[in-house]
C-alpha cells in the first residue's frame, strides 16, 4: 500500500506557504473554498453513495465463490470497518474543520467538531483497497482506483472540509482496514447473511 500513500501526499495541494502550515506534521492549512464543477459536494456524495451501492450489488450478483466476488465482500467488510471506525475517530478528537475556522491545531473542544480523520477518505479507500491487493498481480490497472481516494481527498481540501492531515489518516485508516479484510479468508459481513448469499445471484442467469 505504498503506492497509495506516495500518491496521496504527491495529490495533496500545498498552495500555500510553509510558514502558514501547521498541524501536527506542520503540514496543514487552508485551501482557497471551492465547490464548483468536479469539486462540487454533489459529485463527492455521489462518488460516496454511488461505491458503496455499486459495492453491496456487486457482492449479492457476484457472491463468494470467485475470486471477484470474495473482494467483493471483504470490501464490504473493510468499508464497514473503516466507517465506524473513523465516527469514533471523529467523536474522540473533535478537530475543528478549516471552514469552521483557520486553527489546525483546534482540538478536543466542540463535540460537533469532526473534522479527524477525513470519514469520506476513509470510506472509498477502504473499499478500494481490496481490489488493489487481490488484482495488482493480474491487471495493474486496477491501480487506477487509487484515483477515486485521491478525488476525494482533494475535493474535502477545497471544500474546507478537512486539513491535510485529516486526509492523510483518512488514507491510512482506510489501507489499513483494507488490508485486514484482504487477508480475511471468511469474510465476517458474508457469515452475518443467509447461506444463499454465497452463491450469488448471477446464478440464476446461468
Amino acid at each position: 500500500m505504498k503506492k497509495i500513500l506516495l500518491l496521496s501526499f504527491l495529490f495533496l495541494n500545498f498552495q500555500a506557504s510553509w510558514a502558514d502550515s501547521g498541524g501536527f506534521l506542520g503540514i496543514d492549512h487552508k485551501l482557497p473554498l471551492d465547490n464548483s464543477g468536479i469539486w462540487s459536494r454533489d459529485n463527492q456524495k455521489a462518488v460516496e453513495l454511488g461505491s458503496a451501492g455499486l459495492l453491496v450489488l456487486g457482492a449479492l450478483y457476484e457472491g463468494s465463490e470467485s475470486k471477484l466476488g470474495k473482494t467483493y465482500w471483504q470490501s464490504i467488510d473493510a468499508m464497514v470497518s473503516a466507517d465506524l471506525t473513523a465516527a469514533l475517530a471523529k467523536s474522540v478528537f473533535k478537530r475543528q474543520r478549516p471552514i469552521d475556522g483557520n486553527n489546525p491545531n483546534a482540538f478536543y473542544n466542540n463535540p460537533n467538531d469532526k473534522s479527524f480523520p477525513s470519514g469520506e477518505v476513509t470510506h472509498i479507500t477502504a473499499i478500494v483497497t481490496p481490489f488493489i491487493l487481490n488484482f495488482k498481480d493480474e491487471n495493474t490497472m486496477v491501480w487506477g482506483l487509487a484515483a477515486l481516494p485521491a478525488y476525494v481527498g482533494m475535493a474535502r481540501l477545497k471544500s474546507q472540509a478537512h486539513w491535510q492531515t485529516d486526509v492523510l489518516a483518512g488514507l491510512a485508516l482506510g489501507s489499513g482496514m483494507g488490508y485486514l479484510a484482504s487477508n480475511r479468508s471468511n469474510p465476517w459481513s458474508l457469515a452475518l447473511l443467509p447461506s444463499g448469499v454465497s452463491v450469488g445471484f448471477k446464478k440464476n442467469f446461468n
